[in-house]
């Protein structure tokens, strides 16, 4: 094939010539009880040429493993903090004093993650964003740390209205006002950049009847051509990140760049998550690493060298939600590789795609996306989803957070002043929530589970004046 034949001649001459193009980093997640100490870790990520690093929170024992490593570490505030750092600048401040200032530059931390997914959290964190990212830059530039120091905020491809075609792709209208506007205002004025997850596995999972899976793991095919610019995309990576800098360029923002904060494939999944397995979840992020290290942007913007956060180190045993969430680490907390790929320029000069092989259970085709978004509903007849009031706050309250933010529920009717907002209970938005991922995985077993936290009745439940859907 003569396409073919300039992909590897390509390759080859980009391997010689862009090798510092893009660069890899990795999420270093710890919802786990079984890893190994950060001394190691660090350790680990040095021996496998991962120079970049990003943290959910800012350990201390984290921070100090990085100490004299030479690795650059993005680190977060979490979501739950993000109201007292929007109403305090003294709180700002000492958080900025005791999580970055007491270790850079020894700990050479290049960013601060402000939230992460926060216009999903059921907590309703949203308007807190702005103002806690300006208290934070101004206590960067007290400490002198503003120009090595960037903020900014991970956003799912949730946060986007359209996203296809890319050429369509256009940010929530009720979200343009704001925060797009006044976050990427400071963005461009800090000289930052837009944080964003990407996520192909979700959307070949919920529509594998219509996207080529070689499409998914950037595999040779013939690519999709974009109505509205003609533009040629060979790989859903693109497509999506191509989607983000449209509705960018629709609110005349064409200057701020993008780092891919969070993207990844699991090596294992439940039966209904289609594709999850190690064959793709090696073929998705061995081509991506090639993808990114070998230079070159996206169809929409080729001169843009992608900095790009592989999604995660190691498998997490204590993530709620479904298999996959517990399966998408490179590593096994031994420290074995979940499957071999590199992570450098030098390692991809002997890399080479293993072929493709049907794994059983996991490459069926599932039911086709209807008009609305969703899948079709189960033959089972009518059931729901709604959560275990005895299981606790604490457990509700963490399975709440996944439903809304990487399950991808429909959570807008539980905000406030929405039609479900009350009564304002957590058992009664968990529910809610609950019942929405369920019905948009087509009430398949093991959808409905929450670790323990959920079960299914065959009666509609009703919280308040509350209607629950039955399907998407």
């Amino acid at each position: 094939m003569e396409r073919l034949a300039f992909s590897c001649l390509f390759l080859f001459i980009s391997l010689l010539t862009f090798a510092d193009a893009g660069s890899i980093g990795v999420n270093y997640g710890r919802i786990a009880n079984n890893l190994p100490p950060a001394s190691k870790v660090v350790s680990l990520l040095k021996s496998q040429g991962l120079n970049r690093v990003k943290v959910f929170d800012s350990d201390p024992a984290v921070l100090k493993a990085l100490s004299g490593s030479g690795i650059k570490v993005t680190v977060d505030l979490p979501n739950g903090l993000l109201f007292a750092a929007a109403r305090s600048k003294s709180f700002a401040s000492t958080w900025v004093q005791k999580n970055v200032a007491a270790y850079h530059p020894s700990t050479q931390i290049e960013a601060i993650a402000v939230g992460n997914e926060v216009f999903v959290d059921p907590n309703n964190t949203t308007r807190y964003l702005i103002p806690a990212m300006k208290n934070l830059h101004d206590a960067l530039v007290k400490y002198n740390f503003n120009n090595d120091i960037k903020i900014s905020s991970p956003i799912a491809l949730s946060a986007l209205q359209n996203s296809y075609p890319s050429s369509a792709g256009s940010f929530r209208p009720e979200l343009v006002e704001s925060i797009f506007k006044p976050l990427l205002g400071f963005l461009r004025q800090t000289g930052s950049h837009l944080m964003v997850n990407a996520y192909p596995f979700f959307a070949y999972e919920s529509n594998s009847d219509v996207i080529s899976l070689d499409y998914a793991l950037f595999r040779e095919n013939p690519g999709v051509v974009d109505a509205g610019n003609g533009l040629r995309y060979f790989s859903l990576f693109d497509a999506q990140i191509d989607a983000v800098f449209a509705a960018l360029s629709a609110l005349k923002y064409d200057d701020i760049k993008i780092v891919v904060s969070e993207t990844g494939w699991p090596s294992e999944g439940d039966e209904n998550e289609v594709g999850a397995s190690i064959p793709n979840a090696a073929a998705y992020n061995g081509n991506l690493v090639r993808r990114v290290l070998t230079g070159g942007g996206t169809p929409l913007r080729p001169k843009a060298d992608l900095t790009v956060y592989l999604f995660a180190l190691f498998n997490e045993n204590n993530k709620n939600g479904p298999t996959s969430e517990r399966n998408y680490g490179l590593f096994y907390p031994t420290e074995e590789k979940v499957y071999d790929i590199p992570f450098t320029v030098e390692g991809l000069k002997n890399y080479h795609d293993t072929p493709r092989t049907p794994v059983p259970g996991n490459q069926h085709a599932r039911t086709p996306v209807n008009g609305g978004g969703g899948v079709s509903k189960s033959s089972s007849g009518n059931t729901w989803c709604v959560a275990k009031g005895d299981v606790g706050r604490e457990k509700l309250q963490a399975a709440l957070d996944y439903a809304c933010g990487e399950g991808g529920a429909d959570c807008h009717p539980i905000q406030p002043g929405s039609t479900c907002y009350n009564p304002n209970t957590v058992e009664a938005h968990a529910s809610f929530a609950f019942n929405s991922y369920y019905q948009k995985k087509s009430r398949v077993m093991g959808t409905c589970y929450f670790g323990g936290a959920a079960y299914v009745v065959t009666q509609p439940p009703r919280y308040g004046s509350c209607e629950f859907p039955t399907g998407y």
